[in-house]
């Protein structure tokens, strides 16, 4: 029984990792890409997804809630996770430490850009271009900015290859080699979008 309750928090976890992530980066990257135009473009965007009709309903459920299960039973998957790079240094063993540490900086940074954005917003704050200006004009957190989008997106992309996996999707060890080519593929691709909207700010 007990086995059959981590079979599906598992599942769970790695499904709700492919959804609402990928609708969190997805919303993020092209609101924030406006910002390689201009602060005009960025503000009208950012603007019109304040607009959106059932924003807060989409925010708690499609992205806040299910975001928060996935982080608690990934923060014990990591700290019960047995990593054995140093008895064995495969390449995909480096990926399973990786997906770990990138887990743990992505909440981290997810949990305060929230602070800093959405709470600020909620205590009357506007979220603009100037703030995120103000922001990053601090080499620290221009720096953690960096680091936790990167970690962010390749948590995301490494995610995409273990969804696969854990679905059954890529079963051979072929599949499985063609989806990590493809999966950081679109690390590198998606990590040049965030780079560059980031330093737009700046």
């Amino acid at each position: 029984m007990a086995g059959n309750r981590e079979f599906f928090n598992r599942r769970l976890h790695s499904l709700l990792g492919v959804i609402p992530v990928s609708v969190f980066l997805i919303q993020h990257l092209v609101v924030n890409s406006f910002a390689t135009r201009g602060e005009e473009a960025f503000n009208e965007a950012a603007h019109f997804m304040e607009m959106l009709p059932f924003r807060y309903f989409l925010e708690i459920f499609v992205i806040f809630l299910p975001l928060v299960f996935h982080a608690i039973y990934g923060l014990y998957i990591a700290f019960t996770a047995k990593n054995n790079v140093s008895n064995h240094k495969h390449f995909r063993n480096w990926m399973f430490l990786l997906q770990r540490v990138t887990g743990i900086i992505t909440l981290i940074f997810v949990t305060w850009h929230v602070w800093e954005t959405r709470i600020a917003a909620a205590f009357g704050a506007e979220v603009n271009f100037q703030m995120m200006e103000n922001i990053l004009s601090s080499p620290a957190m221009l720096v953690f900015y960096l680091v936790g989008v990167i970690s962010t997106i390749f948590h995301f992309a490494n995610g995409l290859w273990s969804f696969g996996v854990s679905w059954g999707l890529t079963i051979t060890p072929r599949s499985q080699q063609i989806s990590t080519y493809v999966t950081m593929g679109i690390f590198v691709v998606v990590s040049i979008i965030g780079v560059r909207a980031i330093l737009a700010f700046v």
